[in-house]
């Protein structure tokens, strides 16, 4: 390691925990990417307009019921039907478990019912996808089949991306959790290895480990570095040879590291503070610091899940301040300490801290954007390159 290169590894450093409530999206959000991937999926939001117009239990069961009749009456197209809590149970007064089960075994087997929570109390607005696809994890079904799982939702041609490069490297047996269609073969045991390209997916890991699957611990596909490490770390797992997987990543590796390099120069030195927003926030401070020279002040997440972001943690620079959690105010005061170059923050905080001259990118935005693999580099470098570039345009005076 050169003299002047930063020391590495958060892994194990303090973390700085925050218990204030979480001021971002709630879990209903990820239905917006959900319903993209799972073509013949149906998400029917539960909540709270259920139980402020209706009596009783009784008819709280009588009107989902006749809700759900009536929309599968119309849609014949829908073979998963999600039933989504907007609120929590004891909110609702309704367990949508029970009726999820019954549903299913009333409509089995044209229609698979599934419920989780995207209610804001319970989740925010990334774990919606998480809640998602823990209770479809729970629902499959068992298989000794060698394979590769890969969890979490990815735009349509980075998915094609990424697949290619899998099938380049010579994997057979893969598939995608969201999968495309309920029929999909698609199937979990002790011979399933499985890798996440999403950080937020805490549950779903955990649901794998408990169905016996085996996880592949890896940075996140950022970057090229970060795509690098990630498909090593699968070739690694199925005895892919280093000279066999170095001649399928040469030339995209190299495209990516190029293109990131000329984004790179209007970062590279900016400062950047991460607000805890989306659980993107570990992975994407690791692109910045290692691949386009920025330094890091304070990168903040709601949620830490270790066991997913280890490999990130322990490259990013020792210095760098970790936070779990959300207390805006303490937050606020720390952002302000800093005057980093750039924020990364939420919306409802991004027009009040340009008011007090900070540049700010929203965070959600990274999570609507097609961001990973070596294709998508420069473009997610970008991303952060484009409002300290504003910033510049708007400077008035010397």
């Amino acid at each position: 390691m050169p003299k002047d290169a930063p020391q590495l590894g958060c892994a194990q450093a303090p973390i700085l925990k925050e218990r204030g409530q979480h001021e971002v999206f709630c879990g209903l959000t990820s239905i917006v990417w959900l319903h993209r991937k799972m073509q013949d999926a149906f998400f029917l939001v539960v909540g709270s307009r259920t139980c402020a117009h209706l009596a009783g239990m009784a008819d709280v069961h009588e009107e989902l019921d006749r809700n759900v009749s009536l929309l599968l009456s119309r849609r014949p197209d829908i073979k998963r039907l999600f039933l989504v809590g907007s609120c929590p149970s004891e909110v609702i007064k309704l367990d949508l478990s029970t009726v999820a089960e019954k549903l299913s075994e009333k409509y089995f087997p044209n229609v698979n019912v599934i419920n989780f929570s995207g209610s804001g109390i319970e989740t925010t607005f990334t774990q919606g996808e998480d809640a998602c696809l823990e209770a479809v994890i729970r629902s499959l079904p068992s298989s000794e089949k060698t394979q590769l799982a890969v969890l979490g939702a990815l735009p349509d041609i980075v998915q094609d991306q990424m697949m290619r490069l899998l099938e380049q490297l010579g994997l057979k047996n893969v598939f995608v959790l969201p999968q495309v269609k309920f029929d999909d073969d698609v199937s979990i045991g002790e011979n399933t290895h499985f890798i996440c390209v999403q950080p937020f997916l805490g549950a779903s890991y955990e649901e794998m480990v408990r169905r016996g699957a085996k996880p592949i611990s890896a940075n996140f596909p950022f970057g090229a570095e970060g795509t690098t490490k990630w498909l090593w770390a699968i070739a690694e797992r199925f005895g892919i040879s280093k000279a066999k997987f170095d001649t399928v990543v040469a030339a995209p590796k190299l495209r990516a590291e190029q293109a990131v390099a000329a984004v790179a120069d209007g970062l590279r030195g900016k400062s950047v503070f991460f607000f805890p927003d989306s659980q993107l926030e570990i992975p994407l401070a690791r692109f910045l610091a290692a691949e386009c020279g920025m330094e890091l002040t304070e990168v903040g997440s709601p949620f830490i899940h270790k066991s997913l972001v280890h490999a990130d943690l322990e490259d990013l620079p020792a210095t760098t301040q970790i936070s779990e959690g959300q207390d805006v105010d303490k937050q606020l005061d720390r952002v302000f300490d800093y005057n980093p170059d750039l924020t990364v923050c939420g919306l409802g905080l991004a027009n009040p801290l340009e008011s007090k001259g900070l540049s700010t990118k929203w965070a959600i935005e990274l999570v609507f954007s097609p961001i990973h693999f070596y294709e998508q580099a420069a473009d997610l470098a970008s991303l952060f390159s484009r409002p300290l570039k504003r910033a510049e345009l708007l400077k008035v005076g010397p």
